[in-house]
């Protein structure tokens, strides 16, 4: 007999005894006779029997599976952050299911209903950028389906949390730039409904306040990621009559499309203009001038989210909690204006 084949109902069958004494001797009940609980270990083992994980989890209402919402894959920093969570969840015994909403709030919520549907047991999610409404959230809440929301979260839901100290290195970021003598400091930043960008817009802002600059709003551009809206903005800013002197932008790969924008025009990098950027891609290693930018540890925050979700399914009672997760400022060649 194939051990893929065995069942409690084989075994029964052989013993001569009900599938549910069976059952209850896998399951070491006490209230099996120890001689009978015996006998059907024995042959479980002899015949290498594996209970069926899948029905298993049915009948416990668990299907060991959780789900993960994150904007996009093609950014590293979510790539990095999924890395962290499959590897958590491998070692607790948990599948993952990733989906990603392409910064759609549709998109978002087709993904929160199907991971629902599949009887997840528990959800991973990072908000798209068009999200503004967060009602579609509420029916994890109602349902008592644990959520860990990372890096973009929902601060009207009071749901457990994974975060960066986006205000702290935001700061940290400008202050940075001011030390090299910059005082026309322009920012690209995500929409200002996400936390991300409310809180490192604050710690901008604060950064120029507390060393006496004025905030000016033509250096403030609310960026879509798109390669020829960088384009443009870029040409916009390059264009001002006062225009500036550094640029803090959203991410590495913004950061970089504009330092390409900025050397076409004949500008030099950092002596004219410069320039920081956000996540620490691989590739600002690389370019010319090399990038400064914020290590962000996308890897760590999805373990740390991971973590918790997973204590939360294990403990469904407890109060829901926050983790924050320190990034670090690396300072490269595009900013290094002084020694």
């Amino acid at each position: 007999m194939s051990n893929h084949s065995v069942t409690i109902k084989d075994i029964a069958r052989i013993l001569g005894i009900s599938k549910s004494t069976v059952s209850r001797a896998l399951s070491e009940h006490t209230d099996v006779n120890a001689k009978t609980r015996e006998k059907v270990l024995a042959l479980a083992t002899k015949l290498r029997y594996q209970p069926n994980s899948i029905a298993l989890h049915l009948k416990q209402q668990r299907t060991n599976t959780i789900g993960v919402i994150i904007p996009e894959t093609v950014n590293t920093f979510f790539s990095g952050a999924v890395s962290g969570i499959q590897k958590i969840a491998t070692l607790a015994g948990f599948q993952v299911v990733v989906c990603q909403s392409n910064e759609c709030y549709t998109t978002e919520k087709d993904n929160l209903h199907s991971l629902i549907a599949t009887r997840v047991d528990g959800l991973l999610i990072s908000v798209s950028r068009e999200t503004e409404n967060t009602d579609h959230f509420d029916t994890l809440l109602q349902n008592n389906i644990p959520v860990v929301f990372f890096d973009r979260i929902c601060e009207k839901l009071d749901t457990s949390q994974v975060f960066t100290d986006n205000y702290q290195i935001a700061f940290e970021a400008t202050q940075h730039l001011i030390d090299q003598g910059c005082r026309r400091i322009a920012t690209i930043a995500g929409p200002s409904h996400l936390y991300t960008s409310c809180k490192r817009f604050e710690g901008y802002k604060d950064a120029l306040m507390k060393n006496n600059i004025e905030f000016n709003p033509d250096y403030l551009i609310y960026a879509d990621f798109k390669q020829e809206s960088i384009e443009r903005f870029t040409r916009r800013l390059i264009n001002l009559k006062e225009s500036p002197d550094a640029i803090f932008a959203i991410n590495d790969m913004t950061a970089i499309e504009m330092m390409h924008v900025i050397k076409k025009n004949g500008l030099r990098i950092p002596q004219d203009i410069a320039v920081l950027g956000f996540n620490n891609d691989k590739i600002g290693q690389f370019v010319e001038p090399s990038l400064t930018t914020i290590d962000m540890p996308a890897q760590d925050m999805g373990e740390a989210a991971a973590e918790l979700l997973l204590f939360h399914i294990k403990n469904p009672n407890q109060r829901p909690e926050k983790r924050l997760i320190n990034s670090r400022l690396i300072v490269r060649d595009s900013t290094r204006l002084r020694p």
